[in-house]
């Protein structure tokens, strides 16, 4: 039994008492040693869980769809009870606000998300969201004011393009509002049904330096923690991402009469290059990662030797700098294989996403607070993007993860444990007190 499940079993109702309000009389308790209620954070997740689920177990509470409006109506009387100011901003955010004792600081941020993808889980986004909620809950039965003021926020359809938080970047081209979703509905008509205005992205959009900082909670999305027994991730940053479309030229010719050895196939050299891709990265010391994920063959008859492939290339690494030198080094290689197959390999890169560190310092306060509550960390990259990368263009950001169980998202077997929960929300709310101070 790992140390988690063990301290679930024993005693997480430790992890997860509330803190109670102060009685009258007695001294407020200190900052350090308030603690979430995690019996009421993962109650929470229950009673989400059924807007948008389907008979598969999973979720379908896809952005601007009607179990996605009914989530933020559940999730803005949370926010409402826990004291917060509630209202959607231009970019269809859902934000509560609470003001801190020094009107002169600026905001900290703490959010995610509640859209799922179709058939996904019950963890991705909703828990960084409701343990939000959670922090805010718990100052105010604490009877604890911040220096800063308190904003949370339910970012609007991350899963199919952090709509939300990139209006706010500034990072959204417009013609972004006429691609239909998952829903149905375009991202412009999507936004109006939640409450906002497709025709004002210019006014929504934050300037750098509008914000204290951001900080979110959220699950791995990856078996790292898991496998190595974990408690939290203190994120370093999340991946840049370039995409490249190959193509890949021999030449077409029969197949029952033209001899092995004469042949130029495209699809054995385009075999080789994926082959070649897998072993060359793997082989290298660092966490950048190389994909392809689609590939294609032409004409794609039976007795027709390929004369063309087509296929992709995705890498991904904290360092631009590092995903254009693994490029170099494979598209080098592929001009060999090339030559060895009698074919011509071509790129045309398609995709870039930036790469978004997370502030040092806050990578710090993690550790401490991890370190504090008792709880094992370690740094680590997060190969999936979130509505944090966006935030990086306005303020300082953190992330921190908790385990998936098996590595597994965007899935119905999606699962974090009660106590992971409640230990990453610890960790949030120890954070963000220690940023407060600064």
């Amino acid at each position: 039994m790992r140390r988690r499940e063990f301290t679930w079993l024993t005693g997480t109702a430790l992890a997860g008492m509330a803190v109670p309000p102060p009685l009258r009389g007695m001294a407020r308790p200190r900052p350090a040693d308030l603690r979430v209620n995690g019996e009421r954070l993962n109650r929470w997740l229950a009673e989400l869980t059924p807007m948008g689920a389907n008979a598969a177990g999973g979720q379908d509470r896809v952005a601007f769809s009607d179990a996605d409006l009914e989530g933020r109506a559940w999730v803005a009387d949370l926010m409402r009870a826990a004291g917060l100011e509630v209202e959607v901003d231009l970019a269809g955010n859902l934000w509560g606000r609470i003001a801190g004792s020094e009107p002169g600081l600026l905001p900290l941020v703490l959010g995610s998300h509640i859209d799922s993808v179709p058939n996904g889980g019950n963890y991705d986004g909703t828990l960084g969201s409701l343990a939000a909620v959670e922090i805010a809950t718990t100052l105010k039965e604490a009877g604890v004011t911040p220096r800063h003021s308190l904003h949370v926020v339910v970012f609007t359809n991350e899963e199919g393009g952090k709509t939300g938080s990139r209006i706010l970047a500034g990072a959204m081209d417009p013609a972004e509002l006429e691609l239909v979703t998952a829903s149905g509905f375009t991202i412009a008509e999507g936004l109006r049904r939640v409450g906002g205005d497709p025709t004002k992205m210019k006014e929504a959009r934050m300037e750098p330096g509008a914000l204290a900082g951001y900080l979110e909670l959220h699950i791995e999305q990856g078996a790292v923690l898991d496998n190595q027994d974990v408690d939290i991730g203190v994120v370093q940053g999340i991946v840049g991402i370039m995409r490249w479309n190959v193509t890949v030229e021999g030449v077409t010719n029969h197949a029952g009469t033209t001899p092995m050895k004469d042949r130029r196939d495209a699809l054995v050299a385009a075999a080789r290059f994926v082959d070649m891709v897998y072993t060359t990265v793997a082989g290298w010391p660092g966490s950048q990662v190389a994909t392809v994920g689609r590939i294609q063959a032409e004409p794609g008859a039976p007795n027709v030797i390929p004369g063309k492939a087509t296929l992709s290339l995705e890498i991904r690494d904290l360092s631009m700098a590092k995903i254009e030198e693994v490029f170099r080094q494979l598209a080098s290689r592929a001009e060999a294989l090339g030559q060895e197959a009698g074919a011509r390999f071509t790129f045309e890169r398609f995709y870039v996403s930036e790469a978004a560190p997370t502030a040092p310092e806050i990578q710090d306060l993690v550790e401490n607070a991890a370190a504090t509550l008792g709880l094992s960390s370690m740094r680590m990259p997060s190969g999936a993007g979130h509505d944090a990368q966006s935030m990086a263009h306005v303020c300082p950001m953190g992330m921190i993860f908790v385990p998936s169980v098996k590595g597994i998202s965007h899935a119905p077997e999606e699962y974090t444990a009660p106590a992971d929960n409640t230990r990453g929300a610890d960790v949030l709310l120890q954070t963000f007190l220690a940023l407060d101070q600064r």
